[in-house]
């Protein structure tokens, strides 16, 4: 290496700097292009991450700790008992290190891109959006936060700076993200340059969604305290009313002018794999199994850190622990007959969170006419053990009953079985505890033995799919190679009917597709008669034309309140990870998730035990990181004042 060195070191110590690795690099319309590239690829490094995903869902009314999850974070962030919710832990953490970073890109752009002179407006536009759109998420968790990074406010910095003033609530609404969205509704196309390109439907959903959000905290109807403290006024002297109207105005235009966006015909077609990048997702953090390179993650064993995308997997249980046998139960030779498969319904479980009873009790007490709880969970497990390797053309269930290759190994049911249920019994084993019905080939499982083990399955809509399996089980271990939803165009109208609910005006009617006559119950509606048509039974595996959509609309109550609103946003959205920001925005979060049923941590655990959650004011903030509070080159007092209260 020294003679290697020696007789060409000149080439080794030669060095070109280059712009690419310089802020100059913004003042190029590569590096524009770039920049805008970096802003969606952000968005990869947090829908899809699990840690993200369980800080918008563990400790909210659908989902707590799960078996696997009995130790470690989900614990702390379940409030309920198990552990508290640190600096240090907080799966809320990781935006502040990747929001921050594509802020200041944003910012990078807008003010180099006239320098620039080719860059069109609309390009721009991208770049503002998505500045107030992480802006709009970091001020929804931590509460106030900076504007400045070190060369004012809003200013593209450049300079390694370690300290840092947080702005108040008010300042980071009015100042960053309602002009931003404002200056993109103005100059984003209608139709998206590119397959999932921002567009002006997504700007204004995103602004309805923030004026909705900054209403409520105007409004603060439980004396919610916030931080860094401040007068709750706004600085443009409207009230809360105001704010509630502003939403119900951008909502209803995104619903009067689509674009290219719209309601799917049906639930099923929203969130079945086959559809992905469909009309209703207006905007999602991408994926492809074409390129490990380009998917940003590996196609074949997700680690679980970085751009892994493997949030689905956390709310999956270990039905790969279910059995059949290959021969008569009276001589058992027994074989695991559902793998793990690179399959909708399937991939890898994690058993990290689960779903406490009173989601099936309660949240989808209907299940016959609205098709999103079919379209959300996972009841029925189905044999694929050829794709394994097992040759057997059936194996043997319940009962001794032969099932074939497809055939329902396990049923989670709708509701309590009429028919007696054996789970006791010595004779068929099913691996995972379940009971045996007389005349059935399936084991089973009633709602209220639903545990922190075993469950329906809730990654289904954000789950595994490959078109690479061949006639195997594929690559079920590889980050998950779907887009992730991060907006949806059915969002506009549950915005339109909080805001009317929660506001004091006059509704406005819909025109065109969507028409109704703008009350929350005409809005409500419109999602309600969506989910009672079907064209799919999702855990049948078998089509089903059913229209079901008057049922459904007249079930609605004729005054539509905020409780129904949240109840029918996690009929349509479970599992989402959106349900932590829907009950902090509403100050809901402490009476809705106040408890909860679920049996333990034991294979076979048959006992429901309620478990009650400490949910105090200070955590409607979330901690800023332990690391960025050690980074900062501040006083010990200084510090300690950059912390958000109660951490």
């Amino acid at each position: 290496m020294a003679l290697i060195l020696l007789a060409s070191c000149n080439n080794v110590l030669e060095e070109t700097p280059r712009a690419t690795y310089t802020p100059e690099f913004f003042k190029t319309s590569d590096g524009v292009m770039c920049g805008l590239t970096a802003e969606y690829a952000t968005l990869r490094r947090m829908w899809g991450d699990a840690y993200f995903y369980s800080s918008g869902l563990t400790g909210t009314d659908e989902a707590t700790w799960g078996a696997s999850g009995s130790t470690g974070n989900f614990k702390q962030m379940d409030c309920s008992g198990q552990g508290i919710i640190t600096p240090s832990i907080s799966d809320a953490s990781g935006m502040w290190g990747n929001m921050f970073p594509a802020i200041n890109t944003a910012s990078g752009i807008i003010e180099n891109a006239e320098a620039v002179g080719t860059i069109d407006v609309s390009l721009i536009a991208e770049a503002r959006f998505f500045r107030a759109f992480y802006y709009f998420y970091l001020v929804q968790n931590f509460g106030g936060v900076p504007l400045d990074l070190g060369s004012g406010e809003l200013a593209f910095n450049i300079s390694p700076v370690r300290t840092s003033v947080r702005n108040t609530v008010p300042e980071v609404y009015t100042k960053a993200i309602f002009p931003d969205l404002l200056t993109a509704i103005a100059n984003l196309p209608e139709t998206g340059r590119l397959t999932g390109a921002l567009t002006k439907t997504t700007a204004r959903l995103t602004l309805a969604k923030a004026y909705l959000t900054y209403a409520w905290w105007l409004h603060n109807p439980n004396n919610i305290s916030t931080y860094p403290t401040c007068d709750r006024t706004d600085p443009d002297g409207h009230d809360y009313n105001w704010y509630f109207q502003q939403a119900y105005n951008y909502a209803i235009e995104g619903i009067n002018n689509p674009g290219s966006f719209g309601l799917c015909t049906t639930y099923y077609d929203v969130n079945v794999a086959t559809n992905d990048r469909n009309k209703e997702i207006v905007l999602y953090a991408d994926r492809t199994q074409s390129s490990e390179y380009w998917n940003d993650a590996s196609l074949s064993y997700a680690s679980g850190g970085g751009t892994d995308n493997f949030a689905a997997w956390m709310m999956t249980w270990s039905y790969t622990s279910l059995q059949s046998s290959k021969t008569s139960w009276a001589s058992a030779t027994t074989c695991n007959s559902v793998q793990r498969e690179a399959e909708q319904h399937l991939g890898r479980p994690w058993t990290r969170m689960a779903p406490p009873q009173e989601v099936f009790f309660n949240t989808f007490a209907d299940k016959t006419n609205d098709s999103r709880y079919d379209g959300t969970f996972v009841t029925t497990y189905h044999g694929n053990w050829n794709k394994a390797g097992i040759t057997n053309a059936y194996l043997y269930g319940a009962n001794d009953i032969q099932i074939q290759q497809g055939d329902a190994v396990l049923t989670f049911l709708d509701a309590a079985s009429t028919d007696p249920v054996d789970y006791t019994n010595s004779v068929y084993k099913s691996g995972v505890a379940a009971g045996v019905i007389s005349g059935r080939a399936d084991f089973v499982i009633e709602p209220q033995y639903i545990s922190r083990v075993a469950f329906p399955g809730c990654g289904y809509k954000i789950g595994t799919y490959r078109t690479d399996n061949g006639t195997g089980l594929g690559q079920p271990n590889g980050s998950i190679t779907r887009p992730f939803p991060v907006e949806k165009f059915s969002e506009l109208f549950f915005i339109a009917a909080e805001a009317i609910v929660e506001g004091n005006f006059t509704p406005t009617p819909v025109t065109g597709t969507y028409a109704n006559d703008g009350t929350a119950r005409g809005l409500i509606n419109v999602i309600r008669g969506r989910a009672g048509v079907w064209r799919y039974n999702n855990n049948g595996n078998a089509i089903k034309i059913e229209d079901d959509s008057q049922t459904m609309k007249d079930a609605t109550p004729v005054s539509v309140d905020l409780n129904y609103i949240l109840a029918e946003r996690s009929r349509e959205y479970f599992a989402e990870g959106v349900r932590w920001y829907d009950l902090v925005r509403t100050q809901t979060w402490g009476t809705i998730a106040h408890s909860f049923t679920i049996c333990g941590l034991t294979v076979g655990d048959h006992t429901p035990v309620t478990y009650t959650r400490t949910i105090d004011d200070h955590l409607y903030l979330r901690p800023i990181p332990q690391g960025q509070i050690d980074a900062l080159d501040m006083t010990t007092e200084e510090k300690a004042a950059y912390q958000n209260p109660g951490y």
